[in-house]
């Protein structure tokens, strides 16, 4: 048997991107991936946490041999994806959270059954893992439902499941709960969770930007940012790190052109991040000691600013992330280039 299920060294990916037709020369490259180095043990599910445009998607197509790396190397399943791809893909499976989702003509037990049959699977097993999968996610109901005739979240439900019924060795999904319901959400974890736990040689990689299911779920998680893999370790030792540092979050009137940058810029500040709420703003900030709030509460106070609630938290992946980019996730999204690769 492999070591690891999952193993990169240096990989790294460079996309060219050319002018219009009358220009041949090449404009700019853009770096989706820069010596990512990872492994991945057999029966972990393991996360890639980080925000739309950071390098997962990226990550996930090289894995899953569908688009050859720049640099570096990858093995999945014992293999490696570039010189032996037939030997990968029958060992892996991939559900991309959003993409289309069968063929609408087609009732729900005919999608699945026909994608079992792209791989092989035996008549009689694969509609006995169709039953058992549907009532895992709550879909037993719609079995005889046209794809077509399903709202989205139930497209989404139906797509996921066909990822798990090849019982693959490696199992892959690119934000799988992306445009969910609390509920549906919550039943595609719930269904992730009992497929590892039912099979200790079992492998799932998970993409996500949420931080929540990140925690509630992976093993361990990579940070990765700008195609950078920033930190690597499970959910409570990334968060230990942190646990030196006092943690603060603050509801205030309007700052009054007080920015986040000049509460940043005070030497007793490690961290701040500031979202504008109705009536006021939140200031989030990680302080290398809890004395130095004094003087965070002082420059509010100078600025004729009135603190309403003020809090202490412990360590989320959030806060690790703020600490290793400086920036909290959705403000990294909001600067992301539109055409960046996810």
């Amino acid at each position: 048997m492999p070591t690891y299920a999952i193993e990169t060294q240096d990989l790294g990916r460079v996309y060219k991107i050319r002018g219009n037709k009358k220009e041949k020369q090449i404009r700019k490259e853009l770096v989706a991936l820069e010596n990512v180095s990872l492994t991945v043990e057999r029966g972990e599910l393991f996360g890639l946490l980080g925000p739309n445009g950071a390098g997962k998607t990226t990550l996930i197509k090289i894995l899953t041999t569908l688009l050859a790396p720049t640099s570096g190397m990858a093995r999945v399943a014992g293999h490696d994806v570039i010189k032996n791809p037939e030997l990968v893909r029958p060992r892996i499976n991939m559900v991309s959270g959003g993409e289309s989702s069968g063929y609408g003509l087609l009732t729900v037990r005919e999608n699945l059954w026909m994608f079992s049959q792209f791989y092989g699977l035996p008549s009689k097993e694969a509609n006995e893992r169709i039953i058992e999968l549907l009532k895992m996610v709550g879909l037993e109901d719609r079995i005889h439902t046209k794809s077509s005739d399903l709202s989205t979240g139930l497209r989404q439900k139906m797509n996921i499941v066909r990822g798990f019924m090849t019982d693959p060795d490696v199992l892959f999904l690119d934000e799988p709960t992306l445009g969910l319901d609390v509920g549906a959400s919550r039943d595609v974890r719930k269904l992730i969770r009992g497929w590892l736990d039912a099979d200790k040689s079992r492998t799932l990689l998970l993409t996500t930007h949420y931080m929540v299911e990140a925690e509630e779920l992976c093993d361990r998680v990579a940070i990765i940012n700008k195609g950078r893999v920033l930190a690597c370790d499970t959910p409570a030792n990334l968060k230990r790190d942190l646990q030196r540092d006092a943690i603060f979050e603050i509801e205030t009137t309007p700052l009054n052109g007080l920015g986040s940058h000049m509460i940043e810029s005070l030497p007793e500040v490690r961290k701040a991040a500031l979202t504008e709420i109705e009536g006021g703003a939140k200031l989030e900030l990680i302080l290398p000691e809890e004395s130095a709030l004094a003087n965070v509460i002082n420059v509010l106070t100078q600025k004729h600013v009135k603190v309403m609630r003020l809090s202490k938290h412990e360590p989320t992946l959030e806060d690790v992330f703020m600490e290793l980019v400086g920036q909290k996730m959705e403000d990294v999204e909001n600067e992301e280039e539109p055409n960046a690769d996810q």
